[in-house]
């Protein structure tokens, strides 16, 4: 209806020029931008970490060089899938024994430690059960199972893996139990009104609520679990890349330790993407908060 009658209907809309709609971003330009400004600013980054390695290693001569380091890294590279027996791996094959490892005491935690923290954040006796329990074990050092697990299977590769179990459980359990505990009064009522079953309940309700918690968790204790392997490889007098880590400095090469440094910290950066990446798929609101 026009407020100016006999005048007829009037827009007001202001419509676009052509050289205004060009000069206006699109999500392609805004998202190469951001990533072209995180390229830049890792740069930065590592070109600091780069200039305070060649000075410590100015400052003290047993320290290699960066140029040093990745110089033996690529003398490594080249080799990589050698395999000479046990004592003699490239470092591909010594990465992947070490992945084994993680894998392993990683799934046997996620297997445990998920329905085992939806049944305390579920349940309050459960929680009030467990919790004592749970705050009790969580603060020992995972190297001090080793010992334990040793006299248990009298094998030290099996003993590491449930090292790795007993490092990346409790992330999971606390994480989940968080996650489940959390779901709001309103859902749980809305189930009771539909009667919903207590199988109905946990695939409608309480696993979609407790998902990013979930996620978190496991992606907590991944990262966990990467860190320790080396400490727990050396212990075991493992193949893996903990192992060539003892053995290089007990042979006097740092050149080798500091290349072994750089594999395990990008093998962490290419395991932390990864649960990102699932992450963003199952609760991007978690990942931008």
């Amino acid at each position: 209806m026009s407020l100016y009658p006999g005048l007829g209907e009037i827009d007001l809309t202001i419509a676009a020029s052509p050289e205004d709609t060009a000069q206006r971003p699109t999500r392609v330009s805004i998202r190469w931008r951001e990533a072209a400004s995180a390229a830049g600013w890792g740069v930065v980054g590592f070109a600091a970490l780069m200039a305070i390695w060649a000075f410590g290693a100015w400052r003290v001569s047993e320290l290699p060089s960066p140029a040093e380091t990745f110089a033996q890294l690529w003398t490594l590279l080249g080799n990589a899938f050698h395999d000479g027996g046990p004592n003699d791996k490239g470092v591909a094959i010594r990465l992947f024994i070490s992945l084994q490892t993680v894998a392993f005491g990683f799934a046997i935690a996620a297997l445990v430690g998920v329905p085992f923290g939806l049944f305390v954040g579920a349940s309050s006796r459960a929680f009030r059960a467990a919790n004592p329990v749970i705050q009790l074990l969580r603060p020992i050092s995972p190297l001090a199972w080793f010992p334990v697990w040793l006299i248990v299977f009298k094998d030290s590769g099996q003993a590491a893996r449930y090292v790795i179990f007993m490092t990346a459980l409790w992330p999971i359990v606390i994480n989940t139990a968080a996650g489940a505990g959390s779901v709001p009064a309103d859902h749980r009522n809305v189930a009771r009104v539909f009667r919903f079953s207590r199988l109905s309940y946990l695939r409608h309700v309480l696993i979609p609520h407790s998902l990013p918690s979930i996620v978190t968790g496991l992606r907590l204790s991944m990262g966990i679990a990467w860190m320790v392997i080396v400490a727990v490889e050396m212990m075991s007098a493992s193949s893996g890349i903990g192992g060539y880590v003892w053995d290089s400095y007990n042979g006097d090469s740092l050149t080798n330790v500091m290349s072994a440094v750089i594999l395990i910290g990008a093998c962490g950066l290419l395991l932390d993407l990864l649960f990102l990446r699932i992450a963003k798929a199952v609760a991007p609101e978690e990942v931008k908060a």
